[in-house]
């Protein structure tokens, strides 16, 4: 992410950051064909550089990948299946089809979860 520059005051326009408001949701988001880049946060002044980035990731990547922003005090019981014990981090999603088209290749930098997630 080191090539984003947020010093600079941008028009991005509206935010096209998704605010996670239940699992449904994100199923239904998923579904749609297109990765979600979800962040996992907490709401203080730490996360606010991130918060930058994420908006203007989400204006740049728009409408080729979807980003989710989950309030980890708000929804903990989605966030503890993540199984991180430190804030804020992002984790990418595809939905199981976008999964099987991508091949045999493996990149040891990426992990592959199976999570079954019932609408």
């Amino acid at each position: 992410m080191s090539w984003y520059y947020t010093g600079y005051p941008k028009d991005l326009g509206p935010s096209k950051v998704i605010h996670f408001t239940s699992k449904r949701e994100f199923v239904q988001l998923l579904h749609q064909g297109h990765p979600v880049v979800v962040a996992f946060t907490i709401k203080c002044n730490l996360t606010k550089p991130l918060d930058k980035v994420l908006e203007e990731a989400a204006a740049e990547f728009d409408p080729h990948v979807n980003f989710l922003r989950v309030e980890c005090p708000k929804y903990p019981g989605f966030c503890i299946t993540r199984q991180k014990t430190e804030y804020p981090f992002i984790e990418m999603f595809h939905s199981p089809e976008q999964a099987t088209n991508q091949g045999k290749a493996v990149d040891p930098n990426i992990t592959k979860y199976s999570v079954r997630v019932l609408p």
